[in-house]
């Protein structure tokens, strides 16, 4: 480097660093230094130094705030620490006016109580309506973004992030953290949401529903110039991870340490710190009436245990924090009237009465449905057509219809039948229109509407022969956490399924490049588009679409077993129910066989989703959608052992879960000590009580104990292995692993499930605790810290040896 390059190096240099000060005093601490036109000059010459010199472009460079090239997607990011939903608590209007504050103070005394009567400290800061981000930084540089997802996973959205312009691409001060995992919210102000709406409406396109939405869809651009001049914002409200700095001890000191690295932070006068539960309410409620007025939305205030050593004593129960609580604010309400009450059919076949209202503005966005929930709901708060009505978006999310203005109801004068009697006085005034009642046949395949004993939610019993069930099920088997067919979304689905080209999930192994080409120029037809030439002879282009999704279904037929029962659709079984029937039994076959009381046994499956799943595998339509999809081709890919099925299905267990009889896991244990623990005597044994006798003489329940012994004895020497499976050791259960640097082969994500697949953990810090350090490429300061702590530290040749061990 000559002379000439060091001073344009050390000009790009300066000129990155005042323009990021200017920055910074503008967006952040909103005090402005400069005039615009000086700030826009100054710009605009370290553009064309870059231009020219683009290896002297600093990492910082505050031309990277706006957007480069356009990306084909978002990769996911796997959360090192993840990112938690918060519980919530309301605090809904009382008859004095005021708020009824019981869930706050229960949170209250469940905190005190877990501290053992220790002093507490609350610190209340807004609860941001926006998108929850986390930005990582190394070495005081901003390296990724991502945002939250599922908690666990979420989207690299680095270089949309890099444009927001009071997020510091290098963090302020002169000591700085090696490691730094800031967690906050962006969002976008309400003078930049009217803004972007008139630009939206001036140039033909769809409006924002409300600020957050425009915010969430500003983000998730796939070119990042777009995002830069959507004008967002970022509060940090939170640190996930720390390293090489001294921890501050409290939240409120995180917030401190946020500033001071040049993050923007809650306004001081948005924040309460106080001892008493009775101040922090106090304070909730003059930031609800203040909330109108505030430059940017917020639906609550989010109350959090300062100490951070209190926080840990707390810890987490489920997906949230014990140490804090999202105090929402009472929801926003209207008046509008019911045009008409139609009835939806769900994936699961459940039959929901819907309201269509008159058009209303409601909590920040435009209200033309609420749900009625059920046919009892609907009659107890008796909503008819041409009502008005209190309309509430109920946590500010889902529209409901709170209550009936009576006083305005329709009223006509003549003879009526209502509820079976007929007013025959035509003087008297009745009302227009008759109570809801859900109509006895399916709406769209006219199968019969059924209710499970005591249940408030009716069925249509149709299944997948209903074209609206067909629909949803199909798109929840095709998601990602199912059989995870990229590219067959809700809009082609819809459209097979509504050309009825799709009716049984095997279908879908069926299709072909011809048929997802006649759907769509089928579909342009229907719609008056221009016919498009959609062959492969068109320099292949057209298809690639097409192409990609029969791809993709190609790639879905070994799913993991787990991944398979998901994807099924069976009602009440989620992701870790699915899992579990996977741990248990290992193989499909297994799975379907499973009798009811024995996968009550089985842990988080109580009876109502055992009877679920039973019934679902006994239904003659839904066993043969499974086997059609096995003829297709589609094998579900048995899972290793990881439950010990010996203990978990003994005898007294399932014999406490066998419906009719109602016994105790203790009077089960006495009736198995007194067949001898003898499964044949349970079968054949006269001395055995006479309840029991009386029971096993009913057909129905003796075909199910036959069913169970045969079943049980048939997974004995599974059962067997599994508990010894479970038992002993292997070289990667229980084991911590870090992970750092770039692996060969594996990206981070796919060794972290190795390792959890063999029953290791993995964490995103080194400690004491650590008992590997798997390192590749560019490893960092976790590297230099596991060999001065002196714990082992891994390539992926020596990981790979050590799982086979497993």
């Amino acid at each position: 480097m000559n002379h000439d390059d060091d001073d344009i190096a050390r000009r790009i240099h300066s000129l990155s660093a005042e323009l990021n000060q200017h920055a910074h005093a503008y967006y952040t601490l909103d005090a402005p230094a400069i005039p615009d036109a000086e700030y826009d000059r100054l710009f605009r010459q370290l553009q064309d130094l870059e231009a020219q010199y683009p290896a002297f472009r600093q990492p910082d460079s505050p031309t990277l705030r706006v957007g480069g090239a356009v990306l084909k997607g978002f990769a996911a990011v796997v959360h090192t620490v993840p990112m938690l939903s918060l519980s919530n608590a309301f605090s809904p209007p009382d008859e004095q006016g005021g708020f009824d504050h019981a869930e706050m103070w229960a949170f209250d005394a469940r905190v005190r109580e877990l501290l053992g009567g220790t002093a507490v400290l609350y610190l209340a800061e807004p609860k941001f309506d926006g998108l929850a981000i986390s930005l990582l930084y190394r070495d005081g540089l901003l390296v990724q973004a991502a945002t939250r997802g599922d908690g666990s996973s979420g989207e690299d959205v680095t270089a949309n992030v890099r444009t927001i312009a009071n997020i510091p691409l290098r963090l302020a001060g002169v000591r700085l953290p090696e490691l730094l995992e800031v967690r906050g919210e962006v969002l976008m102000f309400k003078s930049d949401f009217v803004r972007l709406n008139r630009k939206q409406a001036g140039s033909g396109q769809k409006a924002f529903a409300n600020p957050r939405n425009a915010a969430a869809g500003s983000l998730r651009q796939l070119d990042a110039r777009i995002t830069a001049k959507r004008r967002l914002h970022f509060f940090a409200y939170g640190i996930a991870q720390l390293e090489g700095m001294t921890p501050p001890a409290s939240h409120g000191a995180e917030l401190d340490l946020l500033a001071a690295l040049g993050f923007s932070i809650p306004p001081a006068d948005m924040m309460c710190r106080h001892a008493d539960m009775a101040a922090v309410l106090a304070f909730y409620q003059e930031m609800s009436k203040l909330r109108p007025e505030l430059p940017f939305e917020i639906d609550g205030m989010v109350v959090k245990v300062d100490s951070l050593a209190q926080q840990q004593t707390l810890g987490f129960v489920s997906r949230a924090p014990r140490w804090a609580i999202a105090h929402k604010f009472p929801a926003e309400e209207a008046l509008t009237v019911v045009e008409a009450i139609d009835v939806q059919v769900g994936r699961t076949g459940a039959v929901t009465p819907v309201a269509r209202l008159r058009p209303v503005f409601v909590g920040g966005v435009t209200v033309t449905n609420a749900t009625l929930h059920n046919e009892g709901e609907a009659q107890r708060k008796d909503v008819r057509v041409g009502d008005t009505v209190v309309v509430r978006r109920a946590g500010d999310v889902i529209p409901e219809v709170v209550a009936v203005v009576l006083e305005q109801r329709p009223m006509h004068t003549g003879a009526t039948v209502e509820n079976g009697d007929l007013f025959a006085d035509i003087d008297t005034l009745v009302p227009q229109y008759p109570p809801f009642r859900l109509p006895e046949a399916c709406p769209v395949c006219g199968s019969g509407i059924e209710r499970e004993d005591g249940g408030a939610v009716a069925r249509c019993s149709g299944g997948m022969l209903c074209q609206a069930q067909r629909a949803q099920a199909l798109i929840h088997f095709a998601s990602r956490k199912a059989m995870d067919i990229d590219g067959l979304g809700q809009r082609q689905i819809e459209l097979l399924v509504a050309q009825n080209r799709v009716r049984h999930f095997a279908d879908v192994y069926r299709l072909s490049l011809a048929d997802l080409q006649a759907m769509k120029r089928q579909a342009d037809a229907e719609n008056n588009d221009e016919a498009v030439d959609d062959t492969a002879a068109n320099h292949g282009q057209p298809v690639k679409w097409a192409q990609n999704i029969l791809a993709a279904i190609e790639a879905s037929r070994q799913p993991p077993l787990a991944r398979f029962l998901f994807a099924l659709g069976i009602r009440h079984v989620g992701e870790r129910t699915a899992k579990q029937l996977a741990l248990a039994f290992g193989d499909l076959a297994t799975v379907r066989r499973a009798p009811e009381p024995l996968l009550a046994c089985l842990p988080d499956i109580g009876a109502i989703v055992a009877q679920s799943i039973a019934h679902f595998f006994r239904q003659p339509e839904q066993a043969q959608q499974v086997d059609e999809l096995l003829a297709a081709g589609v094998v579900p890919q048995p899972q290793n052992p990881g439950l010990d099925l010996a203990a978990l299905l003994s005898p007294p267990r399932w014999l406490a879960r066998l419906p009719g009889l109602r016994l105790s896991e203790t009077r089960a244990q006495a009736l198995w000590a007194l067949a001898g623990e003898n499964e044949a005597a349970l079968l054949t044994d006269a001395a055995l009580p006479p309840e029991w006798q009386q029971w096993r003489e009913q057909p129905h329940h003796h075909t199910l104990l036959m069913e169970i012994l045969a079943f049980v004895a048939e997974l004995h020497p599974v059962a067997t292995l599994q508990a010894a499976s479970v038992s002993v050791p292997t070289a990667v259960a229980g084991k911590t692993f870090v992970l750092t640097g770039t692996l060969p082969d594996w990206s981070r994500d796919e060794a972290q499930q190795r390792i959890e697949a063999a029953g290791g953990k993995v964490s995103g810090s080194v400690s004491k605790k650590t008992d590997y350090v798997v390192a590749g490429e560019a490893a960092g300061s976790k590297l230099a810290k596991a060999q001065t702590l002196g714990i082992s530290v891994l390539n992926q040749v020596q990981l790979q040896q050590l799982l086979e061990q497993s």
